[in-house]
């Protein structure tokens, strides 16, 4: 038990040494996250896409023409 109260009563020491970001801080990187998720959703769109509509019939195609149909 006693190891249990040492351990909150180091972890009550820590948090007060934690620096919190400001308001204006926590805006800007909040913009950042959601400007490079919505790139990497809009890329893995065009990803998806592009084998959608040319890749796998490409690949079709090339199958279709091996086995002569």
């Amino acid at each position: 038990m006693e190891k249990i109260v040492t351990y909150f009563k180091g972890v009550k020491s820590e948090w007060g040494k934690i620096t919190w970001p400001d308001r204006k801080q926590v805006i800007t990187q909040t913009i950042i996250v959601l400007v490079i998720v919505t790139l990497f959703t809009i890329y893995t769109f065009g990803i998806d896409v592009l084998f959608r509509d040319c890749v796998i019939p490409l690949i079709q195609k090339v199958i279709n023409w091996a086995l002569g149909k």
